[in-house]
């Protein structure tokens, strides 16, 4: 008897000192340090954590959504996430809530695409693809199609269907409003925007779903031609790849149980 409440006991330690902090409060970023954080692997969120969190423990999470579930069961104490995703998760979670910090708010992260070193053949035509779509009104179009004020997005007509070659589009759709799954199909901002990077290729689109931190090795290797999703340019990143022109400026920001 006296073993089977020691067991007991035992078990109930370990299964508390594996949640998160029940009571915290995180106003900000200088709150983090100490704490369990979730962020979705390779991103980042998940970089940014580890260079200036002390002492965090992190957990490391395939999307934004997992590292949110555990963070509304309490085995975590806070998410840092992209902005954007962060606000689709936080909609469906009315329990959950975003806090905003001033450094990342001060230092937005800029979204490109990215392709093979040495690639410029393709990069040429991406860069021609951004511009033309920023100064003739789809690229306002697109943002109003996947981020509109009123919240009723509105998918657009599919382009890049056609061509005598095949582009491949990198992706991790587990990141709305820029690429996430919807039915069978994937779609979202980055899915629209790489149909026309396909059609002024005189490509037809194909769509490759991995996880984020296979992407960059992906194109490397040559199983797909460029990397659409919602990925930062970074320092580190541009050793393994080239960038095309910014398309659009986010910031990170921590969601916390309310």
């Amino acid at each position: 008897m006296k073993k089977s409440l020691f067991i007991l006991a035992a078990v109930s330690l370990v299964a508390f000192a594996s949640c998160g902090k029940s009571n915290v409060n995180v106003t900000g970023v200088k709150d983090l340090d100490g704490l369990r954080i979730g962020v979705q692997s390779g991103t980042t969120g998940d970089s940014w954590v580890q260079e200036n969190v002390k002492d965090v423990k992190l957990a490391s999470f395939k999307t934004g959504m997992d590292a949110a579930l555990d963070l509304k069961n309490g085995a975590i104490d806070a998410v840092v996430l992209d902005e954007l995703p962060a606000q689709a998760i936080v909609a469906k979670n009315p329990d959950l809530t975003i806090i905003r910090d001033p450094i990342f708010t001060e230092n937005k992260e800029e979204y490109a695409i990215a392709v093979k070193k040495g690639n410029t053949q393709l990069l040429d035509s991406i860069n021609e693809t951004i511009n033309t779509m920023q100064n003739n009104g789809d690229y306002v179009a697109l943002v109003n199609a996947f981020m509109p004020a009123e919240g009723n997005i509105v998918i657009p007509a599919a382009k890049g269907t056609e061509g005598s070659k095949t582009v491949k589009l990198g992706t991790n759709a587990a990141f709305p409003p820029f690429e996430y799954v919807e039915g069978k199909d994937i779609v979202g901002f980055d899915i629209t925007m790489g149909g026309y990077i396909a059609e002024n290729y005189k490509a037809k689109l194909e769509i490759v779903n991995m996880e984020f931190d296979a992407l960059i090795p992906a194109l490397a290797s040559g199983s797909i031609d460029f990397i659409a999703a919602g990925m930062s340019v970074t320092e580190e990143r541009k050793k393994n790849v080239d960038f095309s022109v910014p398309y659009y400026a986010s910031e990170q920001v921590i969601i916390v149980r309310k």
